[in-house]
């Protein structure tokens, strides 16, 4: 028998027992600020937070500079740090945004977006295409993944419910607003079966996810990078367009959303190792838009071809 995946989690009286009490305190008040204050307040306000957590978090404070290092070996150490400040303001920052895109409304939500170029998107929904958004994991994914869907682009998000359940039922509607949904992480037949029923779905291949459907190819500096196998077993499989997706936060305090191209006319799906390679120009592409807004706190090149030796580039 098939494990039953799960789904839209319903609300029942069991969510307000008071173990859970923290939780509703804690969304309550992020809901509160973020539709009280104006957005240049909560700005300052997310880069404080970052900025004071940065105190703390001495450990990742190590892993930002170490990637940065490995990706940019002419970087300089004043440039670093500066990087990994910004990094620091903007994650906390993202604390900010996902309270933005769970529960602001839409009037409001609309405002901040700032909408470059999706045609290619738009064209292939006009086609009845399908589509597999290539993103990454910027600090600010949450406030993209809405921004497409409120533009008339909803699509499926690749999705690991909470293991906090009055967690999971706050999280499940803030990602399906406007009409996303949600697909459970392990989920590939039905990923490709909503691609090829002409639906889109947001994928993010930029991390370390481990040996298991990788391979080890370029990324920035880094000649083995370990990469996941993900995008091509997805395209072959749906016969789907690829087109990686952006939504960058810019100076005018808007976010930019960029599909600007449909990339899988070149894209070597029968050669894993290729086509990592070929995905992860398109990925060091979009991080370059906005690098400071990327998550250099995650251990993105601790992989290596050798497993014993996990963890040595950030020895």
């Amino acid at each position: 028998m098939s494990k039953k995946r799960p789904g839209k989690p319903e609300f029942s009286l069991s969510l307000l027992h008071p173990k859970y009490w923290g939780v509703w305190f804690g969304f309550g008040l992020l809901a509160l600020t973020v539709n009280l204050l104006p957005y240049r307040m909560l700005l300052k306000l997310g880069h404080a937070i970052g900025a004071f957590g940065m105190r703390f978090g001495k450990k990742r404070v190590f892993i930002a500079k170490r990637n940065l290092e490995l990706a940019f070996p002419d970087m300089s150490e004043e440039h670093i740090d500066k990087m990994v400040l910004e990094n620091f303001k903007n994650t906390g920052m993202a604390l900010i945004e996902t309270g933005i895109t769970w529960f602001w409304p839409t009037w409001r939500f609309k405002r901040i977006l700032d909408e470059k170029d999706v045609a290619v998107v738009r064209k292939h929904a006009e086609n009845g295409k399908g589509v597999l958004l290539c993103g990454v994991h910027a600090l600010n994914l949450e406030i993209t993944a809405r921004a497409f869907a409120v533009i008339g682009l909803s699509g499926y998000g690749v999705y690991r419910p909470h293991s906090n359940p009055a967690y999971e039922f706050i999280q499940y509607r803030g990602r399906t607003r406007n009409g996303n949904r949600l697909v459970y992480r392990t989920d590939l037949k039905k990923m490709i079966r909503v691609m090829r029923q002409g639906e889109r779905l947001f994928y993010l291949p930029d991390q370390d996810y481990g040996h298991n459907k990788s391979v080890f190819v370029p990324f920035f500096a880094v000649e083995e990078a370990c990469t996941t196998t993900g995008t091509s077993i997805l395209a072959y499989a749906s016969k789907c367009a690829i087109v990686p997706v952006s939504g960058f936060r810019i100076s005018q305090g808007k976010y930019e959303l960029i599909a600007d191209q449909s990339i899988e006319g070149n894209y070597p799906q029968h050669d894993e190792k290729a086509a990592a390679a070929y995905m992860n120009k398109f990925v060091e592409e979009i991080i370059l838009r906005a690098p400071e807004q990327w998550m250099w706190l995650h251990k993105r090149f601790k992989s290596l071809p050798d497993e014993t030796q996990t963890n040595a580039r950030y020895q």
